[in-house]
């Protein structure tokens, strides 16, 4: 999810999307003058992203929470630029779990070496990097307890600079194989003690998930022509997940994770890209990870079906480590930020997702049968089999969920769609055909916790609006190179997730009212923040949001005096909001979760001490920050940080 890390850092094409699709911008200027939207959203500069809630089994064992609109109890933290994590007065913020640390996994429990001299073994045994999209699992399975659990934790990328000695000098095959060692997944058991929350060492739950962790393929594309390598002929299993952007958790107990910027590490150096490759960002250069260097199943030229195997969304069980996780292949192949899991009235389980580039598709997926709460096993396929939906955002208001379906809608033969199979793998191009709406990078998406049927997406921001031909400024983007974003919502047709309809419109604009005087007029009220990105709703139906303003942003004009990036705790419907954390230098704020009984939140700091130049000198680890090992001056590490109120207290109270 990163907004710094995986576009501007390594050089890749953020705008794939060349079809002639309506984009939002337009719609906006069709459905609202600038005077009422501007009018309409009181809350403007609340720049958040908003995150999907869901129904664990935990949750939906626990006693109920009131549904009535929250009260937020707590004094607001100030912008702030320094080099550690600030939360309100009466809370306390430890970390918990930072790259490098040991996983616990039984018989491999390496030390972090500040020199990063930790060996490709003791990688694959401790925390990887860039800590990003998390959820929370009682134990044992099926407990509604809040002391004891275990936290799936993404670790979305690398910077080579700091993963390694000498960082990207003398490349070889060992530095590949421990940056691929640092990516996927951790699987960590924690505990409240009288300590604080530990990380339980050794644990028969610990495990790591990397990019070289054998995972199965299931649904449409499984067996698929495109699917198939020299490696894997038949197209049954492929080696790894990267670039683990946000999550998503099922009613069922498991954790979906989401392959985003997977094109970054691929390159086709030939001369011949295919559309489909262009469609996804395969260029003639990599991002500049170097993987296929050394290993060659990422040189797409001579493994041209290797890239169609990433992309998509991948389901783990936290509580087996033994079992083998499983792309989800019915939902689609882009660049997933998240995998939002609902239930409809119905019991079919419906995942909202969100492709994370530039004029890109919100979509959703519904679950061809239904939740049973007494077979657990038999949920462990539910997404293996449904329809899957991308949005179109119609001027009145309305819209419609456009199914992808193989044989209508012009998904035929002679349009490259012979099978669903190649509907889910070319996911991106059926959209076009269709006539999606473009929209402005979705990120996180929420349902609300107190209404069902409510949704929310953050649209992080396109600073390509009105540049280069593309799309100029309109009523809900009044701003050309908008760098701020803002967030939609829609109500589904009679509060069913499973509805084919829905009513939408705009909760907010993000920005600062002193950014743009003329434009704004007076009439943006509240505090000011940008670059929206992971968000979730509590149990009590407060809103959670955190941004990512890249440091190649932070210091222009329009984010001067907004510090380092922060997040927020929002009333949806009062419109009150109020900065509740702000984080190191050079970081992002993502990864929400919460036990379940409010008291305790766990957060991810990722990228501390970010250059602007997005890629961290290896002679400097602490230009920057030294966050959180500052005392030691120590490499900067991403982390998970768990809050607590010291009076015992809900969070946000």
């Amino acid at each position: 999810m990163s907004d710094n890390c995986k576009f501007k850092q390594h050089g890749v094409n953020e705008t794939a999307n060349t079809s002639a699709n309506t984009v939002l911008s337009e719609v906006l200027e069709a459905r609202f003058s600038r005077r009422s939207l501007l009018q309409g959203s009181s809350a403007l500069g609340l720049a958040g992203v908003l995150s999907g809630s869901f129904a664990t089994l935990a949750e939906a064992a626990a006693v109920p929470f009131a549904k009535k609109v929250p009260h937020l109890g707590f004094s607001p933290v100030a912008f702030s630029t320094a080099d550690r994590v600030t939360v309100p007065s009466g809370y306390v913020a430890d970390v918990l779990y930072a790259w490098g640390d040991a996983t616990g996994i039984k018989g491999n429990l390496p030390a972090f070496k500040q020199d990063a001299s930790n060996t490709v073994a003791e990688q694959e045994a401790q925390a990887g990097m860039h800590h990003d999209g998390m959820a929370y699992f009682p134990l044992p399975l099926g407990a509604t307890g809040s002391k004891h659990g275990l936290l799936a934790i993404n670790h979305e990328y690398t910077d080579d600079g700091l993963l390694h000695v000498g960082g990207m000098n003398d490349w070889n095959g060992d530095k590949v194989k421990k940056a691929q060692a640092a990516v996927g997944v951790s699987v960590i058991e924690i505990e409240a003690t009288a300590k604080g929350w530990q990380v339980v060492r050794p644990s028969k739950y610990a495990r790591r998930i990397t990019a070289n962790t054998p995972i199965a393929i299931q649904g449409p594309a499984r067996g698929h022509a495109l699917m198939k390598t020299d490696a894997d002929p038949h197209g049954v299993e492929v080696l790894g997940t990267f670039q683990n952007c946000a999550n998503g958790q099922t009613p069922w107990g498991t954790y979906l994770t989401c392959e985003e910027n997977f094109d970054s590490v691929f390159v086709n150096d030939s001369g011949k890209l295919s559309e489909l490759e262009k469609r996804y960002g395969i260029s003639n250069k990599d991002g500049g990870y170097k993987w296929a260097w050394e290993d060659f199943r990422f040189d797409a030229q001579l493994n041209p079906n290797e890239p169609n195997r990433f992309g998509w969304v991948v389901e783990i069980d936290p509580f087996d480590p033994a079992s083998k996780p499983v792309k989800r292949t019915a939902m689609g192949r882009f660049k997933h930020e998240g995998a939002t899991v609902t239930l409809a009235p119905s019991g079919h389980a419906v995942v909202y997702m969100g492709d994370d580039q530039r004029f890109e598709y919100i979509y959703k997926f519904v679950s061809k049968n239904k939740f049973d709460a007494k077979n657990r096993k038999a949920n462990f396929k539910l997404l293996e089999e449904g329809t899957l939906y991308v949005a179109r955002f119609n001027a009145s208001g309305a819209g419609e969920w456009l199914p992808l379906v193989h044989g209508q809608h012009g998904l035929t033969s002679d349009k490259g769609f012979a099978d669903q199979g190649d509907v889910v793998i070319k996911a991106r191009m059926a959209a076009d055909i269709l006539g999606a709406t473009k929209m402005d990078r979705p990120e996180w998406i929420a349902v609300h916790s107190q209404k069902p049927g409510e949704v929310y997406c953050t649209l992080t921001n396109n600073n390509e609006r009105g540049k280069d031909g593309k799309p100029g400024v309109d009523a809900a983007n009044p701003r050309v190179d908008n760098k701020f974003g803002h967030i939609i919502r829609w109500n589904e047709n009679n509060a069913d997730a499973a509805a084919t309809s829905f009513k939408w419109d705009i909760f907010v604009l993000a920005g600062r009212p002193d950014a743009d005087k003329a434009e704004h007029k007076g009439n943006i009220k509240g505090d000011a923040f940008g670059s929206q990105d992971g968000l979730k709703f509590d149990h009590n139906g407060v809103l959670w949001v955190q941004t990512d303003v890249s440091t190649s942003t932070v210091n222009m004009k329009e984010y001067k005096g907004m510090g380092n990036n922060q997040m927020l705790a929002v009333v949806p419907e009062t419109g009150e909001f109020r900065r509740f954390l702000t984080g190191p230098n050079g970081c992002e704020i993502t990864g929400i979760a919460f036990t379940p009984d409010m008291k305790t939140m766990f957060i991810n700091i990722q990228h501390p001490g970010e250059p602007d130049s997005e890629r961290s000198d290896p002679a400097k680890p602490t230009a920057i920050s030294a966050w959180p090992d500052a005392a030691h001056a120590g490499r900067p590490r991403s982390a998970t940080v768990v809050i607590r109120k010291l009076d015992g207290g809900m969070i946000g109270s």
